[in-house]
């Protein structure tokens, strides 16, 4: 049987998906403030031996910006929300800190969405892509371990690219940069987990 239903919640995921992935990526972070929450893609162009050579449309890392008080059902504040703009600009100066990495190599897709299909289109972009930063090397879009976190391992993310200050107190884990370069390579071979 032939069938298509364009109204469907994935296909109208894999719609916004593909919306986003058809704009250029662009500087991180975009140059100009814009208003707006929703997804968005880095892009990886530099040399770091684990990461060469992805494609240009290949992502290294999916992420979304959420309106603020969307977690406790609330509306946004009446300022305009630039919660998309603010978070992009959060990811360049993390990747900044650290010493293996030039933010500069980076680049990234935008696309404000109404906040009903934010996370749609994130778990579709994910499940397209599997960039390496959200299903290999894990750690990068977390925020400072809170209160009664703080004896927490260092993330895979922390563990391959150091410098970050807000980890820098975390214990080491057991698991080794070498061991991560091992899942990376392992991931791009095969698109799969390791």
């Amino acid at each position: 049987m032939r069938a298509y239903e364009p109204l469907n919640v994935d296909e109208l995921g894999r719609n916004a998906a593909r919306a986003l992935m058809d704009y250029p990526a662009t500087e991180l972070p975009p140059n100009e403030p814009f208003s707006g929450s929703g997804v968005y893609t880095l892009h990886y162009t530099g040399t770091f031996h684990a990461y060469a050579d992805m494609d240009d449309e290949e992502p290294i890392y999916v992420g979304k910006a959420n309106p603020p008080g969307g977690r406790q059902g609330r509306k946004g504040a009446s300022h305009p929300d630039t919660a998309l703009h603010r978070r992009l600009s959060k990811h360049f100066r993390s990747i900044e800190s650290v010493e293996n990495l030039n933010a500069r190599d980076f680049r990234c897709r935008w696309l404000v969405l109404d906040p009903v299909w934010i996370g749609l289109t994130e778990q579709v972009l994910i499940s397209e892509y599997h960039p390496i930063w959200n299903v290999v090397v894990d750690g990068f879009g977390i925020n400072a371990p809170g209160r009664g976190r703080g004896n927490q391992v260092r993330s895979r993310w922390d563990t391959l690219h150091p410098g970050r200050p807000e980890v820098a107190n975390l214990p080491d884990r057991e698991e080794t940069a070498a061991a991560i370069w091992e899942a990376i390579a392992a991931h791009r071979q095969t698109g799969r987990t390791t």
